[in-house]
């Protein structure tokens, strides 16, 4: 692992991929920061921006804006209690009321702490484990893929917030968009309706710009903004205490979010989520949660960054999206002709390891720049709301059409803006539907080849112990929680209230 990793540092610290790696984390922290922008959106308008450079390059650049945005959606949820990134819902909770009482300096700079240690720890795992991991991968044949998939999916669905129903119904939706196109076995259009720019498909760049910044926009446009919160120089004291108080938190949800970041398709929503219901089930004063826990913001903020990191072992490794943003990511590796898999580490090592060792300077870079330069970001909030959202508009319909320098492309956007308006409208979950978009057609790819090569009985597929080991946990993932409850009512009877939130859940 040394070699791999000196490897890496001698192509990370290139003059050119140092100023890339600055410029990605730098631009991620203000798009995360910016309401209607995220991580997904900002890394699928700038791909055709990077496509003059080397692969390497582009791919420090992008990650490094998945990475600095997990920060700047941090400033917005404790400034403006509106969440940049989805990663960040839960940091409002207490955050917000933090800066409320006065203390949004020490919120931000907790995160910041708190998200630099989590990526440092996850970084190292990643380093140990995504190469064996790789290894292993090459055992993988169709049957074991389909599985895969399966296993995706099911997650996706299962570790989503909100109702499961609805979220198996938009990872359904992204499915049944990703089969628009030529049929994979037939190799004959379907669901073309005549239209020959939909013969290749409904491009995924497309869908996640229109979903996550026109929709965005449009369903702030409705609501309307808040008043943001100043965080000036002199606020940003954090005290030796509440670095004591945090540090387990820290810890926690650093560990809870890588091992949820390696999940396909879990991505770091959950990982928030997940890390601050365990801090406040663990902590003496769980009243105060939601009303200015410092833990809460420490542990969602770790539990993200360090799931952000972990996403790009199934990424890399298996060609599997950890999540919306790795989904926009594993586009841009075919774009660039970067096939991802369990070869990639051996027959691109420059590449993967450059991109991997990019990750630890990316971290100090936004240490450096976040603890300092918090309240310089939050400024960019000051921004009228009249002049920003045709920004973000224009911004999103010139990089859809600089795609592929067609038309259609903004059409899409625009359609798929107003289906996000309407998602967000209802309270539909959209990374289920993205991972089913680019789920879909490796999906498909693993079903067709599986059934040519088990001559049409996919049963068989059970006859393979890998893909058995992972259709099980797929099955426990779906039927665990469902018997927990069952079992759990049985030993002792539910309150009415209860009752009423699991009545809530199933619906």
């Amino acid at each position: 692992m040394i070699d791999n990793l000196l490897l890496g540092l001698s192509t990370a610290l290139t003059p050119t991929n140092l100023l890339w790696c600055f410029v990605g984390v730098v631009l991620g922290t203000v798009i995360g920061l910016l309401p209607g922008l995220g991580s997904s959106t900002g890394v699928a308008i700038l791909i055709p921006l990077t496509l003059t450079v080397e692969p390497v390059t582009a791919l420090i650049m992008l990650a490094g804006i998945y990475y600095g945005s997990q920060y700047g959606g941090t400033i917005t949820s404790v400034l403006l209690s509106t969440p940049g990134e989805a990663a960040s819902v839960v940091t409002t909770l207490d955050g917000y009321q933090m800066a409320r009482q006065g203390r949004a300096g020490a919120a931000l700079a907790i995160a910041a702490i708190g998200s630099f240690a989590a990526a440092i720890l996850s970084l190292v795992l990643l380093a140990a484990l995504a190469p064996p991991f790789a290894a292993f991968a090459l055992r993988f044949g169709p049957p074991e893929n389909l599985a895969v998939m399966v296993l995706a999916l099911v997650t996706m669905v299962v570790l989503s917030t909100g109702s499961k129903l609805r979220a198996a119904a938009m990872a359904c939706a992204g499915v049944l968009l990703a089969c628009v196109g030529i049929d994979a076995g037939t190799g004959e259009a379907r669901y073309t309706f005549g239209n020959i720019n939909l013969l290749s498909g409904i491009p995924y760049i497309e869908v996640v710009i229109g979903l996550f910044a026109v929709g965005e926009v449009l369903y702030q446009i409705r609501v309307g903004a808040a008043t943001p919160i100043r965080a000036r120089f002199r606020d940003l004291v954090i005290r030796r205490r509440d670095i004591r108080d945090s540090a387990g938190a820290i810890g926690r949800g650093s560990v809870i979010g890588f091992l949820l970041g390696t999940l396909p398709g879990a991505g770091s929503t959950l990982a928030s989520f997940m890390a601050y219901g365990l801090e406040k089930r663990l902590s003496r004063n769980a009243a105060q949660f939601g009303h200015g826990a410092i833990q809460g913001v420490a542990a969602p903020e770790s539990a993200n960054n360090a799931a952000a990191n972990a996403n790009f072992i199934p990424t890399l490794t298996l060609g599997i999206p950890g999540g919306a943003t790795t989904a926009v990511l594993l586009g841009a590796l075919t774009v660039y002709g970067v096939q991802p898999g369990p070869l990639l580490f051996e027959e691109q090592p420059e590449l993967v390891w450059g991109l991997l060792v990019s990750f630890f300077i990316g971290n100090v870079i936004l240490l450096v720049l976040n603890l300092p330069l918090a309240p310089v970001f939050a400024q960019l909030l000051r921004i009228p709301y009249a002049y920003l959202y045709p920004l973000i508009l224009f911004t999103s319909f010139v990089g859809a059409y600089a795609i592929d320098n067609n038309f259609f492309s903004v059409w899409l956007v625009l359609i798929f803006g107003i289906i996000g308006y309407g998602m967000k409208r209802f309270d539909l979950p959209m990374a289920p539907l993205v991972v089913g978009v680019v789920i879909g057609a490796l999906f498909e790819k693993a079903l067709v080849q599986s059934s040519a090569l088990l001559d049409g009985n996919l049963w068989l597929v059970l006859t393979k112990p890998i893909a058995v080991v992972i259709l099980a946990l797929a099955l426990v993932l779906l039927a665990g929680p469902v018997l927990t409850r069952r079992v759990r009512s049985f030993l002792r009877p539910p309150t009415p209230e209860e009752s009423r939130t699991e009545e809530k859940h199933n619906v």
